[in-house]
């Protein structure tokens, strides 16, 4: 008789959820790419552009190929040249496929200002004559 062996204990944080190490592991390899928040226009859904340079095997010149992915943005805080990475997903809705996982870089024309104004309620105080 073959030997049977025991359940693996599961492992869940205080909220029930299963922690990301183990969901990786259950939905095996995803691809990650890297790109650029091209629009934040949509509620909770960036769009991200990814380009990728190609060598071509006649001419050896590089080629520039790019790819728009519309991506998952749970609190809506990217903004238009943020440099993301995305992950791969099941779908969420007709053409988003995609979740941003990580912050690379925040965009060098961030408005921080007018974006806290914004959050916050507030209005910006008219210019004076």
């Amino acid at each position: 008789m073959a030997k049977v062996p025991p359940p693996k204990p599961s492992v869940k944080s205080i909220t029930g959820k299963v922690p990301a190490a183990d969901t990786t592991a259950k939905h095996g390899f995803r691809r990650r790419l890297v790109g650029v928040v091209t629009s934040n226009k949509m509620d909770k859904t960036v769009t991200v552009e990814v380009v990728r340079q190609t060598l071509d095997q006649k001419y050896k010149k590089y080629l520039t190929a790019r790819a728009r992915y519309k991506a998952h943005d749970e609190k809506n805080e990217y903004i238009p040249g943020d440099k993301v990475e995305i992950q791969e997903h099941r779908p969420l809705s007709k053409n988003k496929r995609w979740v941003v996982t990580k912050l690379l870089s925040r965009s060098e024309d961030t408005g921080a200002d007018e974006l806290k104004d914004e959050v916050l309620g507030l209005q910006a105080e008219p210019q004076g004559r």
